[in-house]
């Protein structure tokens, strides 16, 4: 009967390594959005105070062309294999071994770019129609209608870019993966210790 004790015992153990790192991810994910929801807000709500209509317009539509974006790569990355990759790293391209990294975190980098900036893209794009509306119908008396208006343009530019978006995704999902991950090397390899050469 007690040679049965062990086995439990070590499957608990190996339960909590996993409740932590997603405590931890969680805690992590909510201070990310946060800083990354501060950032963008700040700036487009002090590039549009004192911008043109054309200028914040310009200004929403690259927020909405971000969101956009970072949904193709959330939806690349878990649409994408690993099998392109390994024969990569084996033939040492860049990007390869780090595009592995990213497809093996696949649901978190998925969360990041499809609910933290994409979320955020949605709010902060919602609240930057109605400024412009405010601003293109100041005279008119009218800002109630404009804003509905506007906000229904961008949500509809919104949907139909991450439709695209989703499609484009899984049809060239190795291809932006690999697209995104050269960056990641190149950067990674700034901070690289070079190897001293000997005398």
């Amino acid at each position: 009967m007690h040679t049965n004790d062990p086995e439990p015992r070590s499957k608990k153990k190996q339960k909590k390594p996993k409740k932590h790192s997603n405590a931890r991810w969680i805690v992590t994910i909510f201070f990310v959005a946060v800083l990354i929801s501060s950032a963008i807000s700040f700036l487009s709500s002090s590039v549009m105070e004192d911008a043109g209509i054309v200028e914040a317009f310009i200004v929403l539509l690259i927020i909405v062309l971000l969101g956009i974006v970072f949904d193709i790569v959330g939806v690349a990355v878990m649409s994408a294999g690993e099998k392109p990759f390994h024969s990569m790293a084996a033939k040492k391209v860049p990007g390869a071994a780090e595009a592995l990294m990213l497809l093996r975190n696949a649901e978190k980098v998925s969360s990041f770019c499809n609910d933290v900036v994409g979320d955020i893209c949605g709010v902060v794009s919602g609240s930057a129609s109605a400024v412009i509306a405010v601003k293109a119908l100041t005279n008119l008396g009218s800002d109630t209608v404009g804003q509905l208006i506007m906000s229904a343009v961008v949500a509809g530019v919104t949907i139909a870019g991450k439709a695209c978006g989703k499609n484009i995704a899984m049809r060239n999902s190795t291809q932006i993966v690999h697209f995104v991950s050269k960056p990641i090397y190149y950067i990674k390899s700034l901070f690289r210790k070079k190897p001293r050469k000997r005398m």
